[in-house]
């Protein structure tokens, strides 16, 4: 299977390489800047057309949530029309498309976790863009949402939080944001899954275990041999500065339709972040 990864040199598309490359039955091609500029349409075109993927799994996007609030025509340009323009190259090479979305798409208000089937409400900049991708992939591909990724390559809140933890002194987390923390490594093979077998709809991919942000941090602390007691907890509210960005207070993403479909569950996050906390201390 040929197989095209937007956003390659990222969190998820790196591990996505190296998960995909060691089955040597794939041929695969990674896109990212500086080379690839996804924004670009004729570029973007010409490389799907030019190479006639089987598969595109389209992992590019522009994350920084706070900077979306100031950058909007950015995040429209990267989130929304690169993703119309490689669903117009899929088409034409009739490849099937996965697209990575994310819990941001909700507003965060709902008393439970959310399943693939509720409506969207997102209040912020960079979930209306990535909602606005959603919109952009046909009935049949794949949109696989995701939440608090975080794993071995580029900068994530665990890389964030065993420095602080090296730091020493006290440190303060928010309380009152809950969610599903998603290992890059477990995400990749969610999404590579889904990919190969070609399985269309609508899916969340997390690893399981509903935790809130300070209890995320101390964790970390925990796996990393360093007093959890020096975390502390705060509200969203007394964050200073406060961020742009609204967060959905709930972000915790049922997996419902993976369950539905048969497919393998998802470990819960603690065992990978022990691997990842190994691995970045090896």
């Amino acid at each position: 299977m040929r197989i095209l990864v937007t956003g390659s040199n990222g969190q998820l598309g790196t591990e996505l390489m190296e998960l995909l490359g060691r089955a040597r039955h794939h041929e695969l091609l990674g896109l990212d800047l500086p080379d690839h500029d996804l924004t670009d349409r004729d570029r973007v075109l010409g490389a799907i057309t030019g190479w006639e993927p089987d598969v595109v799994i389209h992992g590019a996007a522009f994350t920084a949530v706070d900077a979306c609030e100031t950058e909007v025509e950015t995040a429209y340009r990267v989130n929304c029309a690169a993703t119309r323009f490689v669903a117009d190259g899929a088409r034409r090479v009739g490849a099937h498309v996965v697209y990575v979305s994310t819990d941001y798409v909700f507003d965060g208000t709902k008393d439970g976790p959310y399943v693939e089937w509720d409506r969207p409400n997102p209040q912020s900049v960079y979930g209306r863009t990535k909602l606005g991708g959603e919109s952009e992939i046909d009935p049949g591909w794949t949109v696989a949402r995701t939440s608090w990724v975080c794993g071995a390559h580029g900068n994530n809140m665990v890389k964030t939080l065993l420095r602080l933890a090296d730091g020493g002194g006290p440190v303060s987390f928010v309380d009152d944001q809950v969610g599903h923390p998603t290992l890059a490594a477990d995400l990749a093979a969610m999404v590579a899954k889904l990919a190969v077998e070609r399985v269309p709809g609508v899916f969340h991919t997390t690893n399981q275990g509903a935790v809130s942000w300070y209890e995320f941090a101390r964790e970390v602390f925990r796996l990393a041999g360093h007093d959890p007691e020096r975390v502390s907890p705060i509200s969203t509210d007394q964050l200073d500065p406060p961020r742009p960005a609204p967060r959905p207070a709930n972000s915790v993403l049922d997996n419902l339709a993976w369950r539905v479909h048969g497919l393998e569950p998802s470990r819960d996050f603690r065992e990978p972040l022990a691997e990842l906390v190994a691995r970045l201390r090896g």
